[in-house]
């Protein structure tokens, strides 16, 4: 398994995937950036030792995102089935990283 440090390294160095074609790509993509957005709080601890995790339920929200992305990528066609494989794969680098951020700041979850 990857460290903390070789998870957030590669996350922040990770292309944001893109959108896709359908509704369905689209509103996966908002969510994801949502959720993103949550596990940013994982730089300041990373940069200054600051463990502030966000209120949202980013460990609730992320297995159904990769649920959705990966049933999506199962019935895409042309470019999306791409797509939704690398939205899933975003969605399960950003759990692993937020679950290790929890444990390192020795949260519950």
């Amino acid at each position: 398994m990857l460290s903390f440090m070789d998870a957030c390294m590669l996350w922040r160095r990770m292309p944001f995937p893109r959108s896709g074609s359908t509704r369905e790509l689209v509103l996966a993509y908002g969510d994801l950036a949502g959720v993103d957005e949550h596990v940013t709080t994982v730089i300041g601890f990373v940069e200054s030792g600051n463990f502030k995790p966000s209120q949202a339920d980013v460990l609730g929200e992320l297995p159904e995102l990769m649920r959705r992305t990966e049933r999506l990528a199962d019935g895409a066609t042309g470019a999306d089935p791409e797509i939704a494989r690398s939205q899933h794969a975003y969605a399960a680098l950003l759990d692993l990283v937020h679950r290790q951020y929890l444990e390192a700041g020795g949260s519950p979850g």
